[in-house]
């Protein structure tokens, strides 16, 4: 199996394959995080930049995280901010794609997510579409960019060695 989310769904996703290693039977092939929200701390230097007027804004997101876990103090777990967990916890996750964009509040996360993930031995492909923001693969007026079509065809690639891969 593949797993691929976007935004909240790349937080699934990272807590998807958590939640695998730990408990074991499933087998994962490949995560692929798209924009993926990491961590609840809303402070990056991105969640500063991108604040405002850059679609996905950091009030927005505040509001989000307290729809998703109103106990703030949930908001520390691995499984919901996975840029938290430890690498021994990263170590043995499936290979990553881990794709971000160039104004996003998430960004930062993202690709720090992406270190992680390297330094706890998980192979990474970590790449940032510059002048997109977030979302900019499913949202209608920007699905058809170059950038757009760009990442569908990375992600589509990716998905496609995974499961020959597997296949041997």
């Amino acid at each position: 199996m593949v797993a691929v989310g976007d935004s909240a769904g790349g937080n699934l996703v990272a807590a998807l394959t958590l939640l695998a290693k730990e408990r074991g039977g499933v087998r994962l092939l490949q995560q692929v995080l798209l924009c993926p929200v990491t961590d609840a701390g809303l402070d990056t230097p991105s969640y500063q930049e991108f604040a405002h007027g850059y679609f996905l804004g950091r009030e927005t997101m505040r509001w989000f995280w307290d729809q998703y876990l109103p106990d703030v103090r949930q908001r520390s777990q691995a499984t919901a901010s996975p840029l938290r967990a430890t690498l021994e916890q990263l170590n043995g996750l499936p290979p990553a794609l881990v794709v971000t964009s160039e104004a996003d509040v998430v960004r930062d996360e993202g690709e720090a997510y992406a270190s992680k993930l390297r330094a706890a031995g998980v192979p990474v492909v970590s790449i940032r579409y510059h002048g997109t923001i977030h979302g900019f693969m499913v949202l209608d007026p920007l699905r058809h960019t170059d950038a757009a079509r760009a990442a569908l065809v990375q992600v589509l690639d990716t998905v496609h060695v995974a499961l020959h891969r597997h296949r041997g």
